[in-house]
């Protein structure tokens, strides 16, 4: 059984509300295993037999649509890439004890071509760092993300579509679902 999280963009915000047991059946009638939703923030652990990524992400979005009657946005990933992506340390560990924010993980659908990349990265300033690697954005604002003059409009259109979590919570879910 191949094992991954899908990170869903949207859920539980506005008028949008889904308790993670619904979440989880939702998950078991589209046929996958082990379920376990982390957070009430869309981040749901999975198995299947599937192998192929672009598949059960076509899979999930037009499964989880046709059951909440909205467009679901997923963004899967690997045990092995997540893990990948929780051990990587893409600032200067000293900028990080530094700062009062918390490092964010964008996570992309794909990695951002070369110019997406490096208009993304025109958008960094002391204040809020950014690393891309992969299909992944990292972003270090120097204090609460709310608080941050970044332009998010101009970064989603440099690099595409995304849902953000904290790095936190990449290493939360790789130690609860993915250790060993």
């Amino acid at each position: 059984m191949n094992r991954y999280v899908a990170f869903l963009r949207g859920m539980n915000l506005g008028g949008r509300r889904i308790k993670n047991s619904e979440l989880q059946v939702e998950f078991e009638a589209l046929g996958f295993a082990e379920v376990a939703c982390f957070r009430a923030s869309g981040n749901v652990v999975f198995a299947c037999e599937e192998g192929n990524e672009a598949t059960l992400t076509v899979q999930l979005e037009a499964g989880l649509g046709e059951a909440l009657g909205y467009a679901v946005p997923v963004f899967l990933r690997g045990a092995a890439e997540l893990r990948e992506i929780a051990a990587r340390e893409p600032f200067d560990p000293d900028a990080v004890a530094a700062s009062k924010g918390k490092v964010q993980v964008a996570l992309l659908p794909a990695a951002p071509a070369g110019s997406a990349s490096k208009e993304a990265l025109a958008l960094a300033t002391d204040d809020d760092r950014l690393a891309i690697e992969g299909r992944e954005l990292y972003w270090l604002p120097s204090g609460g993300i709310s608080e941050s003059d970044l332009d998010l409009r101009a970064l989603e259109a440099a690099v595409g579509p995304w849902t953000m979590r904290t790095m936190g919570t990449a290493e939360q879910i790789v130690a609860r679902y993915f250790a060993g």
